[in-house]
């Protein structure tokens, strides 16, 4: 009897973006329209705001239960962001990529830099606001942080905005539904013409960081 074929070995995608430039919205947009793609749940020890849900938007652990998962090396990538943690399991990136599934990840650039060196398969694909002042905007219309945090998100996300050259792909979210469009012909494999390295980019990423 002729054993079954191992599953060809599955894809796996890395969405990062600075803060407000709309990476959560986009991506649960592409997940309604790709139900065979999955959402690697990441672990945070950020205290959860009112419209997320437990396992379904972060996996939320008390710093005491992150650092035992560091020390027992079951992240597969973990980083420190506006003073809390956040992390990737191990075992969920893997066992989907064994399986011959399509994994995505939404994470900030420090832990994509990680998957990037252990899993140099990944695919990394930046979002890029279309202005700074779409940044503040989005920032303050979320209404979850204060005046103190957005000032302080918008400073950082200049040293976020540089770190677009080490993704493959960039997305331009500015027109939502066009992004989603971007977004969903990548994880489909037809995004050639969406590669980071393109003049419109460098020209754009040039007056963000301006």
């Amino acid at each position: 009897m002729n054993s079954p074929a191992t599953p060809k070995r599955g894809q796996l995608f890395v969405i990062s973006a600075p803060s407000g430039a709309g990476k959560t919205s986009l991506v649960k947009a592409l997940m309604e329209r790709e139900p065979q793609l999955e959402f690697s749940v990441s672990f945070t020890t950020r205290a959860r705001r009112p419209t997320e849900r437990e396992d379904v938007d972060y996996h939320f652990v008390t710093p005491a239960v992150f650092e035992a998962m560091v020390a027992n090396g079951e992240l597969l990538e973990h980083a420190k962001v506006f003073d809390n943690y956040y992390g990737t399991g191990r075992a969920t990136v893997e066992n989907a990529l064994v399986a011959g599934r399509r994994l995505l990840l939404e994470i900030d650039w420090q832990g994509a830099a990680q998957v990037r060196a252990r899993l140099p398969e990944a695919r990394g694909i930046f979002i890029l606001p279309p202005s700074r002042d779409s940044l503040e905007l989005r920032l303050r219309q979320r209404s979850t942080d204060s005046d103190a945090v957005i000032q302080r998100r918008l400073q950082d996300s200049v040293q976020d905005l540089a770190r677009w050259v080490e993704f493959d792909y960039v997305v331009v979210n500015d027109r939502f539904e066009d992004a989603v469009d971007e977004l969903q012909r990548i994880v489909a494999n037809q995004g050639e013409d969406l590669r980071g390295v393109r003049p419109a980019v460098a020209a754009l990423a040039a007056r963000l960081l301006a």
